[in-house]
């Protein structure tokens, strides 16, 4: 099992390391259109739907696109992280929605009656699971047919400039997530679920100026929060030798993706 699928409470108990890796994108990446409101733009919502976020984290989703989505909406905030629930329920509470609950629930196992939502979304959270398919199945059960299903992950190739310098770690120089369920794991497991997906990328880069940033990222789950001295000291070598041998800019290639699938049936 990739670390990254690990359950670690020390990891999701709040969003503080969540945030030194949420830093890199909000600081530094070059987009047209920023990744949240890129996503909500394609949900298609409609007043009154019933919408679960399953792995919800802190709601910052949520918080960037309350005002580009219909005001009204029945909004269900689900974590495994009871903290993470909190956190989201009281960000959203005073946001322009309908109705806004918590309940701290297993993906694979959801609390909730068959057909009970008309949209699941799954941001960047399928690859925490022990088995993504067993997810992906019990969202597909509490969506009413016709619904939707939105699953955002990352590419093999995301962030590579990156991932490579985390080899002084033992580690892969690749993204853990696309590792654990990437863009071919979600189309296989979305089409075979529901015979039916369309992947969408999102367009961007980033161009980190801040070496700091970096190795607070990488530091902030396995392996890097588990590091060594040595190994961190290791670690900064090669982050200074990445940023000096390209004049203190890292240009950084994104990979990222929605998926969405109807229920058919």
């Amino acid at each position: 099992m990739s670390s990254i699928t690990a359950d670690n409470a020390g990891q999701y108990g709040d969003s503080r390391k969540l945030a030194a890796r949420a830093r890199l994108h909000s600081q530094y990446t070059i987009a047209e259109t920023a990744w949240f409101p890129w996503v909500a733009a394609q949900l298609s919502l409609k007043p009154g739907d019933r919408v679960l976020d399953v792995g919800c984290g802190p709601a910052w989703f949520w918080a960037a696109t309350a005002g580009l989505l219909p005001a009204d909406l029945d909004l269900t905030l689900a974590d495994l992280s009871q903290g993470m629930v909190d956190e989201a329920v009281a960000r959203c509470s005073a946001l322009p929605f309908g109705s806004v609950r918590g309940c701290r629930a297993d993906a694979a196992a959801l609390p909730f009656e068959d057909g009970a939502f008309d949209l699941v979304v799954a941001m960047h959270m399928l690859y925490h699971l022990p088995d993504p398919a067993a997810g992906i199945t019990d969202m597909s059960r509490v969506l009413r047919p016709g619904g939707f299903l939105a699953v955002t992950t990352n590419g093999a190739g995301n962030m590579r400039e990156i991932y490579a310098l985390t080899t002084v770690f033992d580690s892969a120089p690749s993204d853990p997530a696309a590792e654990a369920f990437g863009y071919d794991a979600a189309e296989r497991s979305m089409r075979s679920q529901f015979g039916n997906v369309t992947m969408s990328q999102h367009p961007a880069s980033l161009r980190i100026t801040e070496p700091e940033d970096v190795f607070l990222a990488l530091t902030s789950y396995p392996p890097g929060d588990g590091a060594d001295e040595l190994q961190l000291t290791r670690f900064r070598q090669a982050i200074a030798y990445a940023f000096g041998q390209r004049s203190g800019v890292l240009e950084v290639r994104r990979e990222t993706a929605l998926f969405l699938s109807r229920k058919m049936i």
